[in-house]
Parts: C-alpha cells; structure tokens; sequence
C-alpha cells in the first residue's frame, strides 16, 4: 500500500474523457480499424493544413525548441494585431486555461463557470484546490446575468467558452461586451474561442479586441481544430502584457515543441485551407442537423464543427454505434445523460453517421 500521503484535490479529482481512438474501439469489438468512422473530438476531418506538413519537412530535432517561441507569438501577434508581449503559447488551449488557474488562483479563493461549459475549467480550478462555483445553464448555454450574481469577494477567476462546448451555443458580440463592463476589473476572464473560426461570418468576432478594452481578460485560441494540428498540441492566450507576464513564470520551459511551432506558424496563415475548413463544416453541419431534424431528433442548433443531440438511452445508442463502426462523444461525463455529441467531419462520413444513427434509433 502506498503510504505518501494524498491531497483532498488529488483524491477527489476526475480525469477528462477523451473521445475513444479508433485502434481501441477495432481491439475491443474486433473491428478493421479501416472501417471505423471517429466523429467524437471535433478534429478537422480535412487533416492538417498543407502549409503546416511543409513547414515541419527537415527541423533540426536534435536541438531544443525555442523556449519562447519567438517566431510563432511574432505570427500570433501579427495577426490579432497585437505586441507578442500580450501571447503566451501552451499546449493547446488546455494547458492555458491551466495556467490561468495556476496564476491568479489558490485555496480559499473561487472560479466560476457555467453549467454545461468546457470541463477543463471545473479541472482547473479543483487541481489549484480553489473552490467551483458552477452557474446553472440557461437554455444550455451560458447565464451572463446568472454568472454576474455568482461573482463574489473570493471570485478571482470567470471562465466562458464561446461557442460553447459542448453545446454549440454562442454569445453575441455585444451581449459579450455588455456582460465584460459588468465584470469586476479585480476578476479574470477567460474566453475561450477554440471554435471561433467555424462561426457564420455574419457572427464573427475576434474576441482578442476584448483584452485591449479590458486588461483583466484573456481569450485563448487553439491550432487543434479548424488548423487540424490536434496532435501536435499547440495553442495560445492574448492578455495584457502583465497578465502573460505571470502565466510565463508558471509555464514549463519548452512548453512547446519545435515541430508543434512550426507547423502552428505556418497553418494560421494558410487562408486557403482555413477557408476550406469552414466552408465544408457551414455546408455539413446544414446537413447534419436537417437530417437530425427530420429525424424527429432534437438537437441544440451549433456555432461549431459540432452538434449535440438527444436521445433516449443515450448510453446504449452510443454503444450501438460503436458496434456498427462510428465513434461519437457521450455526454454524461457533463450530466446530460440524454446527449450525444457528434463532430462535423466529411460528407461520406457524415452519411455513415446518419445511416448508423438510423439503425441504431431503431428498438431492439
């Protein structure tokens, strides 16, 4: 028996539930991992940007990465146009939602977040041993007034995803700046935009224009989704030089690999494929939910490259879908028992799933 003594945070703390990989759905029901469709971790079924693939052709892996990833906040920073004193580059927007936590955050203090939002914020807060206090969801999104009134004198930390995941919903621009004046300038605001660039143009924003209006927020951005770098692992947060300042000296020292930079580098100018990317998830998604829709299958109407859908037995119909070859996402690990989530990938898979889901609906 181990007999190091275990911290309550660590005791009580659950781990994220990453969507299934294919090899481990073929092993375990004994499928050809060649006949299995994965639409469970909102990756961009296009792979990864072309500009990405030849900019990694002949790094030099023998030598330590640039431990400040000069180059790559010198992009980021061009194009929010920004000084790169206000990037800080992490492993996917994961690892910056952390480090905001391990920043500003300690016991006795609270984060808040909503109900139904991006289940890394709760991890963070819990892994610094503040206290969450979750918002209940308004319509499955996000309650601004409701988040307002949870603000106390021991908040330090508010945590909004926008488009929310996993729900889809979005808040508007001005609603955003409405609820961001309210704020107390002593509270960090994190949003999170990791599907910022599946929105309809008619909705688009830049949420990074949000920090230069207020220094206490921070907008994090990843490279896993519309730049289809996902196994790389690379994102990044623009805040007010201060507010980097403080989650550089918490990051680790080569947070950030040298292919990951790159690669990163190069896809957040490749306007080609991004514009691909987009075009094709605006056309399925469409798709997608007319045919939930026609379907008799309710579902919350998406701002990403996603679509969260209710079903009865929801557990049961997942694990059906696995058995005829199609990976989505259950969402009980959220509470909602009921949902499943599935990722907007190519239409020949966006058929399979459809086709699956028919079958899958059908009493047994």
């Amino acid at each position: 028996m181990l007999s190091v003594p275990v911290p309550k945070k660590t005791l009580t703390a659950s781990p994220y539930v990453a969507g299934r990989p294919i090899d481990d759905v073929a092993r375990e029901l004994g499928l050809d991992p060649a006949t299995i469709v994965k639409l469970a971790s909102n990756e961009n079924p296009l792979g990864m940007s072309p500009h990405a693939a030849k900019a990694i052709i002949g790094l030099d892996l023998a030598r330590y990465p640039d431990s400040n990833a000069h180059h790559l906040k010198a992009v980021i920073a061009a194009h929010h146009n920004v000084d790169p004193s206000w990037v800080t580059v992490g492993t996917g927007s994961e690892n910056l939602i952390h480090l905001v936590a391990q920043a500003f955050l300690e016991p006795g203090k609270n984060g808040v977040s909503s109900q139904y939002s991006f289940i890394v914020f709760q991890q963070a807060v819990h892994n610094v041993g503040a206290t969450n206090v979750v918002v209940p969801a308004d319509n499955l999104g996000n309650d601004l007034n409701g988040l307002l009134s949870a603000i106390t004198e021991d908040t330090v930390a508010l945590y909004i995803a926008n488009p929310n995941n996993p729900t889809g919903t979005f808040v508007t621009p001005v609603a955003m700046a409405s609820f961001l004046e309210q704020v107390p300038s002593r509270v960090i605001v994190l949003i999170d935009e990791a599907y910022n660039e599946f929105l309809p143009e008619e909705h688009r924003f830049d949420g990074t224009q949000y920090v230069q209006m207020f220094p206490n927020v921070v907008v994090t951005r990843t490279f896993s989704k519309v730049y289809g770098l996902a196994g790389l692992r690379v994102g990044y947060a623009v805040s007010h030089p201060q507010v980097a300042d403080y989650m550089n000296r918490l990051r680790f020292v080569f947070n950030v690999n040298e292919v990951a930079q790159a690669a990163a580098a190069a896809a957040l100018t490749d306007y080609d494929f991004i514009k691909q990317s987009y075009e094709l998830n605006l056309t399925e998604l469409a798709r997608v939910q007319g045919a939930l829709g026609a379907m008799g299958v309710s579902f919350v109407p998406s701002m990403a490259n996603f679509v969260m859908f209710n079903v009865p037995e929801a557990l049961a119909v997942n694990d059906r879908l696995l058995r005829l070859g199609v990976i989505i996402r259950p969402m009980a690990m959220y509470g909602l028992t009921d949902w499943l989530r599935v990722s907007i990938g190519l239409p020949e898979e966006n058929t399979r799933f459809l086709e699956a889901l028919t079958t899958a609906l059908q009493p047994v």
